[in-house]
């Protein structure tokens, strides 16, 4: 299944790898940098400064002049040019590899993660099977990653990026538990043994970026999206897997359109081909941000999912419709395919210099629909939030502080293949809908040290029986047991989350350092009290944005 995933992604690259060697080079750049909270926070001062015009609300972000400096000086963190040995400077200095010239630029490196825990709320007893180095001692929680990158330019209209990760992983309860209902490791991949005692994956990331004016830029490959400016995003986030992407952003003045086409698979329903053996569904995306000055902008989003094949299995194919770059044209929504149509706003206003409030609200129906007698009401949800740098007059020291609200029902689908999900995934929130969160996060940056910290609480419904549903799962159809569309309805829980980490950064250029974390949950109802109280130790690397908090 994954094989020919990653095939199809293989070829897209190998296609556009093709032009890529034949154009001419031009004074556009379209450097790709990784979406990572931890590590895009850092360039708050600089996007949210009152003299910065950027766009900042659509990524992964490409390097341009606003964040090119910010960047060179994180990619020279610690670095001492005194070291001469060749080992030293590939460990704390360079990358693996590293080849600059007038025309074109490559760089690589191993990724190695190896981590080791303790919850101390656990109570199984079975016997621990993981290892977290792959041999020798062994380890209740843990991670062992083997895994690479590469990327680099030709000219100064192409780069291109990609990595492989190759993962054993034993999870806390609450993480174990999730990756057994869904299949699938959150945001990464499918577990290829759930009878394992740990678990084992593999994804990868692979895009080719090309900017042939200034003012456009062409993404193909398998990636992830955010849209919004804030920690979650209930419009699109980067929670589910990596997915095949065709996307065009156009800068034109105060203005930035993106135009994306991706493809997407649900593991649940039953197949009706061998290629790639899961039923698959189409995704189109629109985003319009204005910058009506550099303080304030607004956002306009609509998302349709369509089915590629019916319940029955009648294969439609690719409505050429779905190419119209019009937003909220109504041709998103041809009638030989009907979906799912989402439509969304957001805003920004940096109310002082390197602080900013911003805001999302999402409507996903209108109007009342009877589902089997239920009337399900207006669905969305709403997002408001205020992040910064330098608060306190501290250089680097960040933070972000936020509530999302999303109505149950949201994202669903009376088809459950349109539902708004990748891989029975949320494509929003990982909360997915029914909840009501508040999330606050602080980071702070000492020349090597990094240290942050972060609290949640959020409140939700869940199904009380398997036959429920009270809006929050959005796999399931649309056919409500609740006859309302009120946050919390079902089974009331309370989530309380709190995590700290400190890291110490050995090598700037892949994010190589030792980290400590600690990890409190509970998960509480009238039915169950789940806890996790974790600490966790070991070395990282890479720039992956990967969520423990749901």
């Amino acid at each position: 299944m994954q094989n020919n995933y990653l095939k199809l992604a293989g070829k897209s690259i190998a296609f556009c790898a093709g032009i890529m060697f034949t154009a001419l080079t031009g004074k556009a750049q379209s450097v790709y940098l990784p979406q990572s909270y931890q590590f895009y926070q850092k360039f708050n001062a600089d996007i949210y400064s009152k003299s910065s015009s950027m766009h900042t609300s659509l990524r992964p972000f490409l390097i341009d002049s606003t964040i090119s400096n910010r960047y060179n000086q994180l990619m020279q963190m610690g670095v001492d040019s005194s070291r001469r040995s060749w080992f030293l400077r590939k460990v704390f200095n360079e990358h693996l590899l590293d080849i600059r010239n007038k025309d074109w630029t490559f760089y690589a490196d191993y990724l190695q993660d190896n981590t080791i825990g303790h919850d101390f709320s656990e109570t199984n007893k079975q016997p621990i099977l993981f290892k977290p180095l792959g041999f020798g001692f062994t380890s209740r929680i843990g991670t062992n990653t083997r895994g690479f990158q590469l990327g680099g330019t030709v000219g100064k209209k192409f780069s291109f990026y990609t990595s492989g990760y190759e993962n054993q992983a034993a999870f806390p309860a609450y993480y174990t538990d999730y990756v057994s209902k869904k299949g699938f490791v959150p945001g990464q991949a499918y577990d290829r043994n759930l009878s394992k005692s740990y678990r084992d994956f593999s994804y990868a990331t692979a895009i080719i970026s090309y900017t042939p004016i200034q003012q456009l830029n062409i993404t193909l490959g398998q990636d992830k999206t955010f849209i919004g400016d804030g920690y979650r995003s209930i419009l699109l986030s980067d929670f589910a897997a990596n997915y095949p992407l065709l996307r065009l952003t156009a800068n034109v003045g105060k203005f930035q359109y993106m135009m994306m086409w991706t493809y997407l698979q649900d593991l649940t329903l039953p197949k009706f081909d061998t290629f790639g053996s899961n039923r698959r569904k189409w995704g189109v995306f629109h985003y319009l941000d204005y910058n009506v000055n550099n303080s304030l902008s607004f956002g306009f989003f609509n998302g349709y999912i369509a089915p590629e094949a019916d319940d029955q299995g009648n294969r439609r194919g690719f409505d050429v419709n779905f190419v119209n770059p019009i937003l909220f044209s109504s041709s998103l929504g041809p009638s030989s395919q009907p979906g799912n149509a989402l439509v969304g706003f957001t805003g920004k206003y940096k109310i002082f210099d390197k602080h900013a409030v911003y805001g999302q609200l999402l409507f996903d129906r209108t109007k009342s629909v009877d589902a089997a007698n239920n009337n399900v009401k207006n669905t969305g949800g709403v997002q408001l939030g205020v992040r910064g740098a330098d608060i306190f007059g501290v250089k680097d020291l960040n933070y972000l502080v936020e509530y999302d609200a999303v109505k149950p029902y949201t994202y669903s689908s009376p088809q459950v293949i349109s539902a708004y999900t990748f891989y029975s995934q949320p494509l929003g929130d990982p909360l997915s809908a029914n909840f009501r969160e508040v999330v606050g996060l602080m980071n702070y940056t000492y020349k090597r040290f990094d240290f942050q910290g972060q609290l949640m609480y959020a409140k939700y419904g869940l199904d009380a029986t398997a036959a429920d549903n009270a809006g929050r799962d959005v796999t399931k159809p649309l056919v409500p047991t609740v006859n309302s569309t009120n946050i919390g309805q079902g089974l009331n829980t309370n989530l309380y989350y709190a995590e700290g980490t400190v890291s110490y950064l050995l090598n700037p250029k892949y994010n190589l350092r030792f980290e400590l974390g600690a990890l409190y949950r509970q998960e509480k109802n009238v039915q169950t009290d789940k806890k996790t109280t974790m600490l966790t130790f070991g070395i990282k690397s890479s720039f992956r944005n990967l969520y423990h908090d749901f």
